[in-house]
């Protein structure tokens, strides 16, 4: 959905729903949202009152953000500053799922967490522990997952989680190097004597 008539569209739309059925039951259903890029602070709260996940793409912004990128080329440097507002949407209330839109950009978590602390907008930019948290947690909502331990690492939790060595992708260096991969409590990946186990 890219586009300021397309957020029209999709609030017209959910409203709709939201006469024929109920504000509650739009928000049970968790709609999610592809490629929420242009949206105004009142849309963005409507989204929010309505439940709505944004699965957005920071490298959209890194790769064509920016005064010289092409949405400035396209749209105008005062649109284009607009675009991709993930700190507008996070502070509406709108839950963010981080994405790549593979093959537009490549699948690239790190890179998509630093495209989002680093926005070419600084005003839109979210916090890294905020982007790690819509890579996690957001994409199992966004995924269709409500329970409310998925994607964390907490007791009673299923147990699905990385380790990674390094600081993460905001200290200037590579990305970090995964050392072990667990999916539901099987080990799908692991570097042979990075981990000790009892």
């Amino acid at each position: 959905m890219i586009g300021d008539a397309a957020a029209d569209a999709l609030l017209a739309g959910l409203d709709a729903a939201a006469t024929a059925t109920s504000p509650a039951a739009v928000r049970a259903a968790v709609h999610r949202v592809e490629h929420l890029e242009m949206v105004e602070p009142a849309q963005a709260a409507r989204l929010a009152e309505l439940g709505v996940v944004a699965s957005v793409q920071p490298l959209f912004d890194a790769y064509w953000g920016g005064p010289d990128g092409m949405y400035a080329t396209r749209l105008g440097a005062s649109r284009a500053r607009g675009m991709n507002p993930f700190a507008g949407l996070r502070d509406a209330g709108v839950a963010l799922a981080l994405g790549s839109d593979a093959p537009v950009t490549p699948v690239d978590p790190w890179a998509a967490v630093r495209a989002a602390v680093e926005h070419r907008t600084p005003a839109s930019a979210i916090s890294a522990a905020q982007a790690l948290a819509a890579h996690t947690v957001g994409g199992h909502r966004a995924a269709g997952d409500r329970s409310p331990l998925a994607g964390r690492l907490l007791p009673g939790a299923v147990a699905s989680y990385a380790i990674w060595d390094g600081a993460g992708p905001l200290d200037g260096t590579a990305n970090p190097r995964c050392l072990r991969l667990v999916h539901r409590g099987e080990v799908l990946h692991d570097v042979l004597g990075a981990i000790e186990t009892a």
